[in-house]
């Protein structure tokens, strides 16, 4: 398989520890970006407030050991000259589950654009990041990583995406390291949706992580970054287009996918663990655009036909407009 193989040879050993290198130090310090433009939406958060309200979202939901919470919801309008947002509990920080992979993957890109490594750069798979023990979509042949694998930074930035590896996704938040990661979120105003952990046991974790809060994020932030994905102004449209291919390749289509238009192309990404069932994405039917970013603390199951009517009700909404 393009991308894969097993059993390093000193040259990748030798890239691997090159790339280490240039993820040690202080935290990149990116030039303010430009700032958005997007207007505050009364009309459009009443009619998703709604929406939420018949579908029983809009109450609290008990998330067991975490105590009590509630969902957050974001649409940006992209069809008028000036976007516009709505939500329902917008900036209300949840627990993202394996949304944040997008922003681990948008600084690997910036990496790649500054010239650090290449996406062919090779990389070799290190115990304890190997954590996957099955394959978060069965139908994906590519094979679980393994401790000693050497792969390509692309592979690993497609199977985290596409596939929600979770070994991937250690492995890049080891390559970007979680302060540059945090410097792209910071400078774009995403204060908050820090990437604090690994998708690993708190025991395996880096000295200085082991005991640091959960990521969170809210769906302002996610629907924002998404936004400037669709404008090519996150980072630059290099970073941008690269990561509208990984979202347009997402293999999980069991949420709001359901629910919206068979000609409708939908980027984005999935979350889901124990309580929470997230989806995140730009859609474009070719005459309705629009951001979309859902975090529901409700488990998957019982998730999977709220997402379906609640991207129904939403394309509806933004059709009309």
């Amino acid at each position: 398989m393009i991308g894969y193989r097993r059993s390093p040879g000193i040259r990748a050993m030798r890239i691997l520890t090159a790339c280490l290198c240039l993820g040690a130090g202080s935290a990149w310090a990116q030039a303010d970006p430009a700032p958005l433009t997007i207007r505050e939406d009364p009309a459009l958060s009443q009619r998703l407030a709604a929406i939420a309200a018949d579908l029983g979202l809009d109450g609290d939901f008990d998330v067991g050991e975490d105590g009590i919470e509630q969902i957050s919801l974001a649409v940006i309008d992209m069809s008028g000259d000036t976007a516009r947002i709505g939500g329902v509990n917008p900036d209300n920080f949840i627990y993202p589950a394996s949304v944040y992979k997008m922003y681990v993957a948008a600084e690997v890109l910036r990496q790649v654009r500054e010239g650090r490594y290449r996406l062919d750069s090779l990389l070799v798979v290190r115990a304890p990041n190997d954590v996957d023990r099955s394959r978060e979509i069965g139908g994906d042949p590519r094979p679980l990583l393994q401790d000693g694998d050497t792969v390509t930074v692309w592979y690993l930035l497609d199977l985290m995406i596409t596939r929600s590896d979770n070994s991937a996704a250690n492995c890049l938040i080891d390559l970007a390291t979680r302060p540059r990661i945090d410097s792209l979120m910071h400078a774009h105003g995403w204060r908050g949706s820090e990437v604090t952990r690994k998708f690993l046991s708190r025991r395996f974790e880096d000295p200085g992580y082991a005991d640091v809060r959960g990521t969170e994020t809210c769906a302002r932030h996610a629907a924002e970054f998404l936004y400037r994905i669709a404008t090519h102004t996150l980072v630059d449209p290099w970073v941008s287009m690269r990561m509208r291919v990984l979202l347009g390749g997402q293999l999980d289509d069991t949420k709001l996918a359901t629910g919206l238009p068979p000609g409708a192309m939908f980027y984005h990404k999935t979350g889901w663990w124990s309580f929470w069932t997230h989806d995140v994405g730009i859609v474009d039917d070719g005459t309705t655009r629009y951001v979309m970013a859902v975090f529901l603390p409700v488990p998957e199951a019982a998730a999977r036909p709220l997402f379906t009517e609640l991207a129904k009700r939403v394309h509806g909404v933004m059709g009309r407009r």
